[in-house]
């Protein structure tokens, strides 16, 4: 009796698998550059409305950038404050 093997691993099958999951990788990748191109803040534009915790005069509230609609604005994001570093 002869028994036909059945090839995996590296056989053809599997590696026209591989390219088909390489390519559909790629496109997902390719698909998230350019969402994230295309949201990404960009200098004299407007930014988007956000909401932050403050603590001003003594207590906690928010904030949202929407507040300070017309009047002038400076963000300044940096890290380590209140890291303790």
């Amino acid at each position: 009796m002869s028994e036909e093997k059945k090839a995996f691993g590296c056989g053809s099958k599997t590696n026209s698998n591989n390219n088909k999951v390489e390519e559909t990788n790629k496109n997902i990748e390719e698909s998230i550059i350019k969402e994230e191109t295309q949201n990404m803040l960009k200098i004299g534009k407007p930014a988007p409305d956000f909401e932050v915790p403050v603590y001003h005069n003594g207590e906690f509230t928010s904030v949202k950038l929407s507040d300070y609609k017309g009047k002038w604005v400076l963000l300044c994001f940096y890290p380590g404050d209140f890291t303790f570093v």
